[in-house]
């Protein structure tokens, strides 16, 4: 099966929308083969602003209508808490609202970005998606990562090399209560590296301490800044450490 004939099959569908490179290339390929689609974007504590200014250039180049969701994660416990289960019920609340909405728009069907190359045995945030019948057709019709930056740029989705991200909870160790005040703290440090020209790059919380994980040939970018980088996250943390196993290795 192809996306085609998946829009064949399933021609009225609702996408939860990220702005990332795959929800972006399963949503323009929606617009293109399906009948009626609308996206959905959640927007909560834990999705950082460049993320939905991204999702609206996408939505505004494909002339999409999309919906801005509010999903409060900090009324749920079991959130904040941060178990190594927490992605489940972040997804699950993400989903359940995405999900509700858009049966109350008229969709049935509710589409994801999930892909053939997302390692599903150990990502706890699936369990929700499969629980929610939430369907993913790049998966279904064996797209990986590198398929879907290969045809995105073929349609000129400004998304086609855009970095994987995730959400900025993800900054914080497991077990360790999430707060405001650190994914806070968490993007602006995160945002100052972007301003210096770092593309692939977490900023972690590590018991207080800012621990920076880079991409192996952006190492010069970090030695050339590293005194202005400490000056600026040290307002923040009780000291700046880097990760040398580098994202790429």
């Amino acid at each position: 099966m192809n996306l085609k004939e998946f829009f064949e099959k399933y021609d009225k569908v609702a996408i939860a929308f990220s702005g990332g490179v795959d929800s972006s290339y399963l949503l323009d390929q929606a617009k293109l083969y399906a009948k009626d689609v609308k996206a959905y974007y959640v927007k909560s504590a834990f999705q950082p602003t460049f993320e939905l200014e991204d999702a609206k250039k996408i939505r505004d180049f494909l002339s999409v209508n999309m919906e801005i969701l509010d999903v409060d994660v900090f009324s749920e416990d079991k959130i904040l808490e941060n178990p190594s289960d927490r992605c489940y019920f972040c997804k699950r609340k993400i989903f359940s609202t995405i999900k509700r909405k858009a049966l109350d728009d008229g969709y049935s069907i509710l589409l994801d970005g999930t892909n053939a190359s997302d390692e599903v045995s150990d990502r706890p945030g699936m369990k929700a998606k499969d629980e929610l019948e939430v369907l993913s057709p790049l998966r279904m019709c064996n797209l990986t990562k590198d398929d879907i930056r290969k045809l995105s740029k073929e349609r000129d989705l400004f998304t086609w090399n855009k970095p994987s991200y995730s959400c900025l909870a993800t900054r914080v160790k497991t077990g360790d209560h999430i707060t405001r005040k650190v994914l806070d703290i968490t993007e602006r440090s995160e945002n100052y590296l972007k301003s210096l020209g770092f593309k692939d790059f977490r900023v972690r919380n590590l018991y207080g301490f800012a621990k920076i994980e880079i991409a192996k040939d952006e190492i010069n970018n970090l030695l050339e800044n590293r005194k202005q980088i400490i000056k600026e996250l040290s307002r923040y943390y009780n000291g700046v450490l880097f990760d040398l196993e580098f994202r790429d290795e």
